[in-house]
């Protein structure tokens, strides 16, 4: 087996599977209230620009990536329309659950399917639009999942990544104590569980700068890439064109 990344430890990669699962099996239930609370409110307006950046048609085909609880996919699916389609898919069961039954509560009927980003169980050239939103740096073999992205796109179509990133220099001190100090004292008490939290704040110190996967999905297929820093790099949308 090979190694790879949990966080700071290094890990084999079966273990870093059970252990991102528990990470979200834990979580799952008060996701949507630690996402208001630890971004201030902010991932709101990412994702909503995320939406605007698709510039999605009506009809369009689009296939959510760790869709969790579903706040993509239910936008996604007022631009497409009833003519269009919006797949909304996660690895992890408990976030699924949580996803379909939100959109249920809301009206909101769509196709939910347990998927591993790694191997999509999609036709290729399904899809005019692929998004993957905090959902990437968990993922074992980015460039694998990104040539699985790549390869259900039609040509023309956009990937769009949603991940946090690599902050302004000035404000590295004060984000690390946020991260590190604040953040899991956060996840304790509203969640019931510091540990997942600080390896949140880990695992966005391992995932790649913009630079780097930018690289990346250059080499999985995607001809033109452009990065859009956000909220001064706390996060970026990476978004790219399959040739």
């Amino acid at each position: 087996m090979s190694d790879t990344h949990f966080g700071f430890e290094t890990v084999d990669e079966q273990v870093k599977a059970r252990r991102v699962r528990g990470v979200f099996d834990s979580v799952a239930s008060k996701y949507d209230v630690m996402n208001d609370l630890m971004s201030m409110g902010l991932h709101r307006a990412w994702k909503a620009y995320t939406v605007a950046v698709a510039d999605l048609r009506e009809g369009d085909r689009v296939l959510d990536l760790a869709g969790g609880t579903g706040d993509l996919a239910r936008a996604f699916a007022k631009k497409v329309g009833p003519r269009g389609l919006v797949v909304h898919t996660d690895i992890n069961e408990a976030m699924l659950r949580q996803g379909r039954a939100r959109l249920e509560d809301e009206g909101t009927m769509l196709p939910t399917t347990l998927c591993d980003a790694e191997q999509l169980p999609f036709r290729s050239q399904s899809f005019r639009v692929v998004t993957v939103a905090f959902g990437l740096r968990n993922m074992t073999h980015k460039d694998r999942a990104l040539a699985e992205m790549n390869r259900v796109l039609v040509p023309g179509g956009r990937l769009l990544v949603l991940e946090f990133s690599k902050v302004a220099p000035p404000l590295e001190k004060a984000y690390d104590w946020y991260s590190f100090k604040v953040l899991p004292q956060l996840g304790k008490l509203v969640a019931g569980d510091a540990d997942s939290y600080r390896y949140l704040a880990e695992s966005i110190r391992m995932h790649p700068g913009p630079a780097e996967l930018k690289a990346m999905m250059k080499r999985a297929g995607f001809g033109h890439v452009d990065v859009h820093p956000l909220t001064a790099g706390v996060v970026a949308l990476h978004v790219g064109i399959k040739c």
